[in-house]
């Protein structure tokens, strides 16, 4: 996945932020180096995934400038020939070497010109400047804060900014930051020109947008794995990547030794599109163990973001130990496009629009904050087709009255998109569970029974009143908070609040995030 950092002035020493740099080693293992940069410091560490020659590490610099990224530059081969053209010549296959050219010839302007999951700091030494700047979605993280001389800092996670910084906080997704602010360069909810006609018409749209986001992330110079839990998100990447490969894809299912709902489903995927299929297996003891380090590991006190952590990285730690895989596809980002179960209570198609900008502008905290922690804590890199910036700023400028759901099925439209022989009719038309529950019902049970022996209710009462800003309200977000709060003290803003059905909506003031405790849950998770 590589990690990034960067100071910009010149009170932190280079054993100080060397310190602080290696506590995301993981992100990085293959190598490391660490420059100065005007008065500053960059780092990077280096998960090879494309141009995996020595030429492709990073810190990459030209004509005094200077670039450390985490990200994937999708189709970067056209703009590499234009920049050849250019004159501009390169070393490595990396696509990232092409960022300092796009800065000369460019400048602040590349960002919206790229397809890419990215986040970056570019210091340019020919103004003393530094530039930072993050994709649309914010699926790459990136932190900031200011020492206390005022000098603002960059970091891929926020552990490698405490000590450094007082307060730290998430660099907003579409942005990019110069001259001491930030500017927004793609608001991916912003709808110029809404969608609507024949469902027909959209659907195959919808259909091939997806799949030429799933391809262009299956390219890659290291070996590409699949996450598979037999929901229908992560089956219909799985199923468009069997289509494209020419190979069978390997494909990996978690779930508990007493009642894992989604083993058998993503067992029948994985026999009707001939993959690889491996199923780890996972006890109580071993989410109770991970519980620590994975809360370490999110920076979250958020619960469902914890619930749906363990069970992803717990997966990709055996992918980690046991494979020579490096990177991961995952079915992140369609709930927010195409709506959760609490979203068939949206009031209106307002409402429901309203709610989809609201979680796609806040998914780098959520949804995506997962993704990354589980994958490249283990040292994996993570790609998200439904993260496609074409097909996310497709399927939000869709009339909201199609995306709702009126159809007796959520998700209509995605499932109608891919109609055919992709998937087994009883996957594609299966209602949803939450990637929580379908590990195992008795693993949030297990957690919520673990929390509830921490404390008496005296305790929680009294414990859970120290926190002002997003207050505990269940004593496993208690407990879920004062772990949060030994790893990263004060720092509980990062969070925007907690992950949770909109309460304003009849039917969803529940104090639970888990859809099981919705009334329309019906069948999901059987």
């Amino acid at each position: 996945m590589c990690t990034i950092m960067t100071t910009t002035g010149p009170h932190t020493t280079m054993t100080e932020f060397a310190d602080a740099f290696e506590r995301t080693k993981y992100r990085g293992p293959d190598e490391t180096r660490i420059i100065k940069a005007g008065n500053g410091i960059m780092g990077f560490h280096r998960l090879a995934i494309m141009g995996l020659s020595p030429e492709g590490m990073q810190p990459f610099e030209m004509e005094k400038c200077a670039v450390v990224c985490n990200g994937e530059l999708y189709g970067f081969g056209k703009t590499k020939a234009e920049l050849e053209a250019k004159g501009y010549s390169f070393r490595s296959g990396s696509d990232c070497e092409l960022l300092l050219p796009l800065w000369l010839e460019y400048g602040t302007e590349m960002f919206s010109a790229l397809d890419s999951e990215f986040a970056c700091v570019i210091y340019d030494g020919r103004s003393d400047e530094f530039i930072a700047a993050r994709d649309p979605i914010g699926i790459r993280p990136l932190y900031y804060g200011y020492d206390s001389n005022g000098c603002i800092a960059f970091a891929s996670e926020p552990k490698s900014l405490l000590g450094i910084c007082d307060k730290i906080m998430p660099f907003p997704p579409g942005c990019y930051w110069r001259d001491g602010g930030f500017t927004r360069y793609r608001d991916m909810t912003a709808v110029e020109k809404v969608v609507s006609g024949d469902l027909t018409d959209l659907c195959s749209v919808i259909n091939d947008k997806l799949t030429e986001g799933v391809r262009k992330r299956l390219v890659s110079d290291a070996a590409v794995g699949f996450l598979l839990s037999g929901g229908l998100d992560s089956s219909l990447v799985c199923a468009i990547a069997a289509r494209e490969s020419k190979e069978p894809i390997r494909t990996f299912a978690i779930g508990m030794d007493v009642d894992a709902i989604d083993l058998k489903y993503a067992k029948k995927v994985a026999e009707y599109i001939g993959s690889e299929h491996t199923e780890v297996i996972i006890s109580k003891q071993d989410v109770l163990d991970a519980l620590d380090y994975v809360i370490y590991l999110l920076g979250t006190y958020d619960i469902t973001t914890i619930r749906a952590s363990i069970g992803m990285y717990l997966v990709c730690k055996a992918i980690h130990e046991k494979t020579d895989i490096r990177v991961i596809l995952t079915g992140e980002i369609s709930d927010e496009l195409f709506g959760y179960k609490y979203t068939d209570f949206a009031p209106s198609a307002e409402a429901f629009q309203e709610e989809a900008a609201k979680r796609i502008r806040e998914l780098h905290m959520y949804d995506v904050l997962r993704a990354d922690r589980c994958i490249s804590g283990n040292s994996l890199e993570g790609r998200v087709p439904f993260g496609d910036l074409d097909f996310v700023q497709y399927v939000m400028s869709i009339d909201p009255e199609l995306k709702m759901n009126s159809y007796g099925k959520g998700k209509y439209l995605l499932r109608k998109a891919f109609e055919g022989d992709y998937l087994p009719d009883e996957i594609l038309w299966r209602e949803k569970a939450a990637f929580s529950d379908a590990v195992g019902h008795s693993m949030v049970d297990d957690l919520k029974e673990f929390a509830e022996d921490q404390y008496t209710d005296e305790e929680f009462e009294e414990k859970r009143l120290r926190y002002c800003y997003a207050q505990p309200f269940t004593k496993e977000s208690l407990l879920y908070r004062e772990i949060f709060e030994k790893y990263y003290p004060g720092q509980a803003e990062m969070i925007a609040d907690f992950w949770m059905p909109n309460r304003d909506w009849e039917g969803c003031d529940v104090d639970d995030p888990s859809a099981r405790v919705l009334s329309n849950y019906g069948d999901s998770g059987k």
